[in-house]
């Protein structure tokens, strides 16, 4: 079995508790929106960090791989503290996300999953995940359940997911840490439905939140996007972003799918999320910097949409509830009332 990973700085900090949470945004220009790092795959970690600084994000998703922050490799308390130095040089925020495809298993994507026969290396990852994620101060750890074995029964498969959770749970609780379920198209756990039926299998603990990517829920949700949104508020540690369509997962850029995101984003506000909003493009690698350029650019517009719509919305109930009012009340003279 693989040995605990050494101790880090949470060892001499509390980490956060999992009921805190950052402040509630004013509106949809007060959200942050940090990048994925799965889509600076090419990229040195550190070069990474920087250009999405310079970009002007205010936060990262960390995928932990083997060419960022690999858990697995030596030294991994002194190169964690080196991580979390360097994202607060940067002044970035940052999340934890364990979907890197071939560090477990250089033959087989993802694998092994929680519902393998031999879940034990996915176990450890995700425990060590934690521990990074106390360690640099993560908002959440985002975790999924991956695709269901042939060869493995649905109740089986089932049961290995809970029992799998309940394990990660007892660490992250453990460490104080946040936990980030996502559904995802195809995985044994796709929808926000199938969310709702491992919290409560899992008896609701605190520390097991959502992450909700944005383009998961015009693929396959019954819902519209706001409404997915509204729906889990209370539930959200992590959001991703992406563009998709209706009935295909493949994570688009910004307006090359089917999504209206100024609603999206004042959705968000509504429900006072203050977490990230990271931005998910694994497959847009080979032009990171220029694509994570306009990806922002696109976010700002659209809250700077959302905003202006909300005040045109307001204008116009000031305007009726003044009509409604009518002439000669006592407000309308000096003196009266």
């Amino acid at each position: 079995m693989t040995a605990d990973p050494p101790a880090g700085p949470a060892a001499d900090r509390p980490a956060p508790a999992p009921a805190d949470r950052p402040a509630a945004p004013a509106g949809p220009g007060s959200l942050r929106f940090g990048y994925g790092t799965n889509g600076f795959a090419n990229h040195r970690l550190d070069d990474a960090l920087a250009v999405i600084a310079d970009l002007g994000y205010r936060g990262v998703a960390l995928t932990l791989d083997h060419d960022h922050l690999d858990p697995f490799a030596p030294d991994l308390a002194r190169r964690t503290a080196a991580v979390a130095r360097r994202l607060d040089a940067l002044g970035l925020a940052v999340v934890v996300e364990t979907g890197a495809r071939f560090l477990l298993d250089p033959w087989h994507k993802h694998a092994p999953t929680l519902l393998h026969d031999d879940p034990a290396r996915r176990v450890e990852f995700l425990r060590r995940a934690v521990a990074v994620g106390a360690d640099l101060g993560a908002e959440a750890v985002s975790f999924w359940a991956g695709v269901r074995p042939a060869d493995v029964a649905p109740a089986v498969a089932w049961d290995r997911l809970v029992a799998g959770c309940a394990t990660v749970c007892a660490a992250a609780d453990a460490a104080g840490v946040r936990l980030g379920f996502e559904p995802e198209p195809g995985m044994l756990v796709e929808d926000i439905a199938g969310w709702r039926r491992l919290h409560d299998a899992l008896g609701r603990p605190a520390a097991f939140g959502l992450t909700l990517d944005i383009g998961h829920c015009r693929c396959l949700e019954p819902v519209d996007v706001p409404d997915c949104v509204r729906s889990v508020g209370a539930h959200l540690v992590n959001v991703q972003i992406d563009d998709m369509r209706r009935g295909v997962h493949e994570h688009l850029e910004f307006g090359t799918g089917e999504i209206d995101f100024p609603p999206v984003l004042a959705a968000l506000a509504e429900v006072g999320y203050a977490a990230l909003v990271a931005v998910e493009l694994p497959r847009h690698s080979h032009a990171a910097p220029q694509v994570a350029a306009r990806s922002l650019d696109f976010l700002r517009a659209a809250a700077e949409r959302a905003v202006a719509a909300e005040h045109a919305v307001a204008a116009e109930r000031a305007v009726a509830g003044r009509a409604a009012a009518g002439p000669g009340t006592p407000s309308d003279h000096p003196g009266g009332g």
